[in-house]
C-alpha cells in the first residue's frame, strides 16, 4: 500500500486507487484522457472530486463559463471517495459555542446556515438529478463519552437552538438512546440532528462527474498540472507538453494539491490521515446483541473521534484517526488499534473482523474553520477537515460565484485566505503531541 504524504511528496499521479468498501460497490471506470492540444477556456479548475466538479457545474449551468477539469488521477481518487459518506451541517472543528465567541452572534448565524444549506444542497442535486448513491435515513447522533461531555453537548445544543436558530436538534437521554437507536457502552447521551445523512461516497462523485460531462464541461483525467503561470491576464497550465489557458483558475485538490505548482496554497493546511473499517455483514443476533436499530450516521464527542453507521447491507463501518507520519499508514498496529476501537465501542462483535480497512487524507486549517477565497482571478477551497461531502456543495456554489465576478457572503470563511502553518514541515511533530495530549484528555473528561 502507497505511503504517499502529501505534507513531503509533491503530488498523487500515479497512486493507486483506495482499495475501499466503496469500490468494491462499483465497477472502475476506464480514466477520460489528457488534453491532446493546446486550448483555451473561461476558468480551469484542477481537482476533480466533489469541489472541483461542482464548482465546474455551476460555472457551466449558472454562469455560462467553458470549463475544463484536470484531475491527476481519477475521480474518484482523492478524499471525495475515501471518506465515510456523512453528509453532515458543519466544516472545520470549531463548534456553536466557539463559533460564537470567535465571530460573534450575527457572523455565527451567517456561517452556521452555510453549513445547513450545504446539505440541503446535497439532497436537493440527489433529488433533482435521481442520483443513485445508497442515500440512508436522515440522522446526526454526536454521542457524549462522558458525563462532562453531555454536559458540553446540552450547552451547545441550548446555544445552536436559541441562539443560532436551529429547529433540527434535540437531546436523547441514554435510555432513549440505548431503546432507540444503539446500546453502546460509555455512552451518556447523545445530541441528534434530522439535518444529515449517510451515502455512498463513490457513487455520488462519480455520479457529479456524470453532470458534468453532460452540460458540456470537458474532464481530462490523468492529467497532472505541472506547471502554473501567469501571463498578461491569464493563466497557462501545463499538462505533459499541453498549454491549458485560462483568465480564472479554481485549485480542488483539498488535501490532495500539487506542492509543486500549488505554491499559493502551501502550508496552508494540515493532511491528517483518517482511517475506516468495514465489517463482513452483521447477523441479525449480532445487531440485536450491539443494539443497532437505525442506520442513522454516529460519532461520539472525544477529542480524536470514533465515527460509525450501519451500511445497507448491514455491515458495520468504523472509522478514526489513523497514522500520524505518512510512512506509518500501512503498518498494522494502526489497523488492529481501530478494531479494538471498533470492539471496545461494540463488545458483542468480538469475533467480527473487518473486511475491508482503508485510509485517507482531510485537510485541516490551522484556525480550524474553511477557506474558500478568491485573489486575482485564483480561487481555492481548504479545510473542510473532515467534512466535505456536504459543505463541498457549498463551497464549488462560491467558488463559481467568485470566479465569475458576483458576490458571495461577507463572511470570514469566504474573506480571508488560510493562514500558514509556522514550521510546516515539522507540524507532524505538533500532531503527534496533540495526539497523545487528546487520548489523556479524553481519558480524564
Amino acid at each position: 500500500m502507497s505511503t504517499y504524504d502529501p505534507l513531503y511528496q509533491a503530488h498523487c499521479q500515479g497512486e493507486a486507487f483506495a482499495s475501499s468498501y466503496w469500490a468494491s460497490t462499483c465497477q472502475l471506470e476506464k480514466p477520460m484522457a489528457p488534453p491532446q492540444r493546446d486550448h483555451t477556456y473561461d476558468v480551469i479548475v484542477i481537482g476533480g472530486g466533489f469541489t472541483g466538479l461542482l464548482s465546474a457545474f455551476y460555472l457551466a449551468t449558472e454562469f455560462n463559463q467553458k470549463v475544463c477539469i484536470l484531475e491527476a488521477n481519477q475521480v474518484g481518487f482523492g478524499a471525495s471517495a475515501r471518506n465515510a459518506g456523512f453528509a453532515l451541517p458543519s466544516s472545520g472543528r470549531l463548534s456553536a459555542l466557539q463559533m460564537g465567541k470567535k465571530w460573534g452572534v450575527e457572523i455565527a448565524q451567517q456561517i452556521y446556515h452555510e453549513y445547513q444549506t450545504a446539505v440541503s444542497r446535497v439532497a436537493e442535486l440527489i433529488d433533482q438529478h435521481d442520483i443513485e448513491c445508497d442515500k440512508q435515513e436522515q440522522g446526526y447522533i454526536k454521542i457524549a463519552h462522558s458525563h462532562n461531555a453531555a454536559k458540553g453537548l446540552l450547552s451547545g445544543l441550548e446555544y445552536s437552538q436559541n441562539v443560532l436558530n436551529d429547529n433540527h436538534l434535540s437531546f436523547i437521554h441514554n435510555d432513549e438512546l440505548q431503546a432507540n437507536y444503539i446500546n453502546t457502552p460509555n455512552s451518556f447521551g447523545a445530541v441528534r440532528t434530522t439535518h444529515g445523512f449517510g451515502l455512498n461516497p463513490l457513487k455520488l462523485v462519480r455520479s457529479y462527474k456524470s453532470l458534468v460531462q453532460q452540460v458540456g464541461v470537458d474532464l481530462y483525467e490523468q492529467s497532472l498540472a505541472q506547471q502554473l503561470v501567469k501571463k498578461g491576464q491569464a493563466y497557462r497550465v501545463k499538462v505533459n507538453d499541453i498549454h491549458i489557458t485560462a483568465k480564472k483558475v479554481i485549485i480542488a485538490g483539498n488535501a490532495y494539491n500539487n506542492r509543486q505548482i500549488h505554491h499559493h496554497l502551501n502550508n496552508r493546511y494540515l493532511p491528517i490521515l483518517s482511517s475506516i473499517l468495514v465489517t463482513r455483514p452483521l447477523s441479525t443476533d449480532e445487531l440485536i446483541a450491539t443494539g443497532l436499530k437505525t442506520h442513522q450516521v454516529m460519532m461520539d464527542t472525544r477529542t480524536l473521534k470514533y465515527y460509525y453507521r450501519l451500511l445497507p447491507d448491514n455491515r458495520l463501518l468504523f472509522g478514526g484517526r489513523g497514522a500520524v507520519f505518512g510512512k506509518d499508514q500501512a503498518k498494522l498496529k494502526y489497523r488492529h488499534h481501530l478494531e479494538a476501537a471498533l470492539k471496545h465501542s461494540f463488545p458483542a462483535l468480538q469475533n467480527c473482523h473487518s473486511e475491508y480497512h482503508w485510509h485517507g487524507y482531510i485537510a485541516a486549517a490551522l484556525d480550524d474553520h474553511p477557506h474558500i477565497y478568491c485573489e486575482d482571478n485564483l480561487a481555492y477551497a481548504i479545510g473542510y477537515c473532515g467534512s466535505g461531502v456536504a459543505f463541498s456543495a457549498q463551497a464549488a456554489y462560491r467558488l463559481a460565484q467568485m470566479v465569475s465576478g458576483q458576490p458571495v457572503p461577507k463572511l470570514p470563511i469566504y474573506q480571508t485566505p488560510a493562514p500558514k502553518f509556522p514550521f510546516a514541515t515539522l507540524s507532524r511533530l505538533g500532531q503527534y503531541g496533540f495526539y497523545n495530549l487528546a487520548i489523556l484528555k479524553d481519558r480524564l473528561y
